[in-house]
């Protein structure tokens, strides 16, 4: 385990700068969200009863608010940070529930739906989209669970009808799909794969599944319709979608269990031959600590909440559980709240030392911990992942080559903290450093060809100063392939040549020859003359000094 640069600040002055660099960096930072709205289809065809062996009759509406009570009570005790929305559809949209993270409305709102008349996807569609919209924007990720039979409507309304007029609609009457924020759509088909491909249902889910962007499933029942088979459904959703995600974060000897939220998505990087995705590791190792100042506000993929977990042995179950707990579950949650946690120490370590720790997430792959304030009084350890890679800040190096100050000859930050050792400078000098020429307009082009002509009429003086400038432009030429403009220029030349005064010295012209030859010679294109690294070097004269 490696400490980097300045594990202490040792003045009053620099912790006060450390607390103004915390407010202003990393931590006004937002925690990446994936909120949920729960599409349920109310319309007749949801009433059909299924075959029960049992007294009791039982519709396909049923079945689908089982698997949504058995969903919801798991974000409950697994995602209570995330809001929900729950829209009913048939003919038209209602919002029932909006956004919330109280799963006992969502849930008494499912006792409590009424039926109505047609499906019509396209109408829930629409409302999903403006109920996204109006409360999180077009750029927050959201997951659409859509609850039907695999029913698609009948006449103007139905699904069929919706794909099959796609291309004939006006901007105004525009299919909502794709929504115009990210979008994970799962379709939890009431029915099973033989029903629907006894009719063109399930190509017709899988083209709306297509248009929303390819994100998503299509789910539906394994055998009878019963209970036990679509709670089987409802838990492969559980287990793709909406699974919580377990680590353990080390430093040295020190560990801890913990939960981030949400769940980070795999990254794929787009710059490899054969591009995989790349998935955190359940094993989040801190590999050293340095200070917000010097890491700044980097570039990340998304951030996320890292919270401590208390495990219950005897039942292994999660402390942050439920809502309404049994007392000996309250208790027992107390009892972990009162033992030692390392997670908690460090989140309490970094928010005093205004440091923030570099974690390892994978193969190349690192992140960032931080404690960011939501208010004056309350704050949350985070982490943000960089963009995978073995340097994914540039002004800090290879990660991997940063060490402890102890392992330096002097001290990088100097004895009064007077100077840093980043950014760190590249080895080779970057374009954008060095003066290179640049015509966006033709004065600058006139300028440059001027200024030439002026070193020209001063021959033999200003002989250096006018090959320099000459070559200057035989570059920038060449880069732009403008090899027009050095012919033209050594016409210029050439003319100034014949107006020399009978005063002139005579290197002068012998010079302006030389240039102009060389200039024509790289114009037609002759490898010998035209490399760009090649330069005109002054002409050697009896008159040269």
């Amino acid at each position: 385990m490696v400490s980097w640069y300045r594990v202490h600040r040792k003045t009053a002055v620099s912790r006060k700068r450390t607390r103004l660099r915390v407010h202003c960096g990393v931590a006004i930072s937002r925690v990446s969200a994936m909120p949920t709205v729960v599409v349920m289809d109310v319309s007749l065809s949801m009433t059909r009863p299924v075959s029960q062996e049992g007294s009791e009759e039982l519709q396909r509406k049923h079945l689908a608010v089982h698997g949504l009570t058995m969903l919801l009570e798991h974000m409950a005790a697994n995602y209570r940070l995330e809001f929900t929305s729950l829209v009913a559809f048939s003919s038209l949209w209602e919002l029932l529930v909006p956004f919330t993270r109280d799963y006992n409305t969502l849930q008494e709102a499912l006792s409590n739906l009424e039926d109505y008349d047609k499906t019509c996807i396209e109408s829930a569609l629409n409302g999903v989209s403006n109920v996204v919209q109006q409360e999180w924007g077009s750029s927050c990720p959201c997951q659409v669970v859509l609850v039907t039979d695999g029913s698609l409507g009948i006449g103007k309304g139905s699904l069929r009808h919706s794909l099959q007029t796609l291309k004939q609609r006006a901007d105004d009457k525009k299919f909502p799909l794709p929504f115009p924020f990210p979008t994970k759509m799962f379709i939890m088909c009431v029915a099973n794969a033989e029903e629907l491909q006894t009719t063109d249902a399930m190509d017709n889910l899988e083209e709306l599944l297509r248009l929303s962007g390819g994100e998503g499933q299509i789910f539906t029942m394994d055998g009878p319709l019963c209970l036990k088979s679509v709670q089987a459904m409802f838990g492969r959703l559980i287990e793709q979608a909406y699974s919580p995600f377990h680590a353990v974060l080390r430093c040295g000897n020190l560990s801890s269990d913990v939960q981030v939220f949400p769940r980070p998505e795999p990254v794929v990087v787009d710059d490899e031959v054969d591009p995989m995705p790349r998935v955190v590791n359940t094993d989040l190792e801190i590999v050293g600590f340095i200070e917000i100042g010097d890491i700044s506000s980097p570039p990340v993929t998304s951030r996320h909440l890292v919270l401590p977990i208390a495990v219950n042995k005897e039942v292994d179950d999660v402390g942050t559980g439920a809502a309404e707990e049994p007392e000996e579950e309250v208790s027992a949650s107390q009892m972990a709240g009162k033992s030692p946690n390392f997670c908690v120490l460090l989140h309490g370590s970094l928010k005093v030392e205004g440091m923030v720790a570099l974690v390892q997430l994978g193969p190349d792959w690192y992140g960032m911990l931080y404690s960011q304030a939501d208010s004056k009084k309350k704050s949350n350890l985070m982490v943000s992942l960089f963009e995978p890679g073995p340097e994914p800040l540039p002004w800090l190096g290879k990660v991997s080559q940063l060490g402890p100050i102890s392992e330096a000859i002097e001290n990088p930050y100097g004895e009064d903290d007077s100077k840093s050792p980043f950014p760190v400078q590249p080895q080779i000098k970057r374009s954008y450093a060095q003066n290179v020429t640049v015509w966006i307009k033709a004065s600058g082009l006139q300028t440059d060809v001027q200024k030439i002509l002026r070193n020209a009429r001063k021959l033999p003086e200003k002989t250096q100063t006018f090959y320099k400038e000459l070559n200057r432009l035989r570059k920038a030429a060449l880069a732009f392939g403008f090899r027009e403009l050095l012919k033209g220029v050594g016409d210029l030349l050439e003319r100034e040549c014949t107006l020399l005064p009978d005063s002139a010295h005579p290197d002068a012209a012998f010079q302006l020859s030389h240039a102009a030859k060389q200039l024509k010679l790289a114009s037609a294109g002759d490898s010998q003359y035209a490399a760009f690294d090649q330069n005109i070097a002054p002409m050697h004269t009896d008159f040269s000094s």
